[in-house]
């Protein structure tokens, strides 16, 4: 049951910010840097009888991806301005994400060890 309303709720919102950035493209991108999918998940996560614990790792993932997402839409935002094809400029983006990723990673290990 929680899946069939998990499902509606992301297609509705997916739907609605579209159609937004239709209109309006910079509120649309706004409304889509919002932490919707973060927060519904909290609240699946919490509903579905989850422990505190696994929320707040949860919480933390989140957190240690921000900046590896805040980079890949820099870098799609820099193609995209410099005329490259849309498929091209999400490649090299989602590319730059994984490499920033796998070094952020990397450095939290030097770090905590």
């Amino acid at each position: 049951m929680y899946s069939i309303i998990k499902f509606l709720m992301s297609a509705l919102i997916i739907a609605g910010v579209t159609e937004m950035a239709k209109r309006f493209p910079a509120y649309g991108g706004i409304v889509a840097a919002l932490p919707i999918v973060s927060l519904l998940s909290i609240v699946w996560l919490s509903v579905q009888g989850e422990k505190k614990e696994v929320v707040s790792q949860f919480t933390l993932g989140v957190l240690y991806g921000l900046p590896g997402t805040i980079l890949l839409l820099a870098v799609v935002y820099i193609c995209l301005k410099n005329s490259l094809h849309l498929f091209m400029s999400l490649s090299i983006g989602v590319i730059c994400w994984g490499l920033f990723l796998v070094l952020q990673k990397m450095v939290i290990r030097l770090i905590t060890t």
